[in-house]
């Protein structure tokens, strides 16, 4: 997709996640059997990867998929693999410069003849220069443009980087997807099933600047986004997202731009827009959301090597932006800043029955 001229007829400066237009973003939902759409990747934009890391992903057709950014975490190995999906499966872990330096003073990475470099059965790949300036923002690159980064792999699993995994791989394409036919699966929350919930519970855990959660909730209530209710076709609007099982059909290779854009145009929280984008595009769309129960018996979760903080997550009023320039993310969440089409003023959003504890 071609970026966006600014009206003056100067060039913005290139952004990984283009300049979508309201418009766009708006058309980008009507599915079409041949579409244009933004996905991320825009020429010099960043989250470049080597030469020698594109030539070893072109042959990856079945894909675990990982990330560490900011040097929160070192790589944790797998186990209960069989000799079967050790054959099959690529092992990769997508990391910036800041993380691969992190797990080389921590952590044994060999270096093979072509250049690649490991730790156990994971193949480091490095993403040069980060697209934006928050480190979770970074992170949604490989786990939700898993087929913009690997686009010869037919299956892939994401599980993030604090994870270690414990189940097989092929048994888990055989449980969530093969047995019943689905091609994308993912975990319920285990509190949340409306979005407004889920908003809720992050700004009281400063996730992310309040306001700006608020007004793209704002955003999505005047679009047509309703708290979810058992009347509602989905399980729930709210999903672990920490494991992603997908094959990468046309259909899911869209869902997957589409919720990188509002991840890219509003807050990093992907939570918060993952059942806005299953609204939009309708029964068109099938997935499969397993019980949470589910999802903690296919890893053990490790804590971060340390807390994960940014500035603007602290922000609890619009006047603090005013006041400090500074505190506004550069290149992501610009659709928080550019004039809405439509009147916000008078959007109620519904009230939120609070389900789980604020810590």
């Amino acid at each position: 997709m071609e970026d966006n001229i600014a009206s003056n007829g100067s060039q913005s400066p290139p952004l990984f996640g283009g300049h979508q237009t309201w418009q766009q973003r708006d058309e980008s939902f009507k599915v079409k059997p041949i579409m244009k759409v933004h996905c991320g990747f825009m020429q010099g934009g960043g989250a470049e990867m080597a030469a020698a890391d594109i030539r070893y992903v072109k042959k990856c057709r079945f894909v675990i998929a990982s990330g560490i950014f900011d040097g929160y975490d070192t790589p944790h190995q797998p186990s209960n693999i069989s000799k079967r999906s050790q054959r099959l499966f690529c092992f990769l872990m997508v990391v910036d410069e800041v993380s691969l330096e992190f797990i080389k003073n921590n952590v044994t990475v060999r270096e093979d003849n072509n250049g690649g470099q490991w730790v156990g059965v994971w193949r480091l790949i490095l993403l040069k220069h980060q697209p934006y300036d928050e480190p979770r923002r970074n992170g949604k690159v490989p786990k939700i443009l898993t087929h913009r980064l690997f686009p010869q792999a037919q299956y892939s699993i994401w599980i993030d980087g604090k994870m270690e995994l414990i189940v097989d791989p092929l048994l888990m394409l055989e449980r969530y997807l093969w047995r019943g036919k689905h091609t994308f699966a993912i975990a319920q929350h285990k509190h949340h099933r409306s979005i407004y919930e889920e908003a809720d519970a992050n700004k009281r855990r400063k996730r992310y600047a309040r306001p700006l959660i608020d007004l793209q909730m704002k955003i999505y209530r005047y679009e047509g986004m309703e708290p979810w209710s058992p009347n509602k076709s989905t399980v729930s609007d709210v999903p672990e997202g920490a494991i992603i099982i997908r094959e990468h059909t046309a259909l899911n290779n869209l869902f997957s731009c589409l919720w990188f854009n509002e991840v890219n145009l509003f807050t990093p929280r992907d939570q918060l827009s993952f059942g806005y984008v299953v609204y939009r595009l309708g029964s068109r769309f099938k997935l499969f959301m397993f019980p949470n129960c589910e999802y903690n018996s296919i890893f053990v979760l490790h804590p971060h090597t340390r807390e994960h903080s940014s500035k603007v997550e602290w922000v609890k009023s619009l006047e603090e932006f005013k006041k400090k320039a500074d505190l506004k993310e550069s290149r992501g969440g610009l659709g928080l800043w550019s004039p809405y089409p439509g009147n916000l003023d008078l959007v109620v959003l519904p009230p939120v029955a609070r389900t789980s504890k604020a810590g």
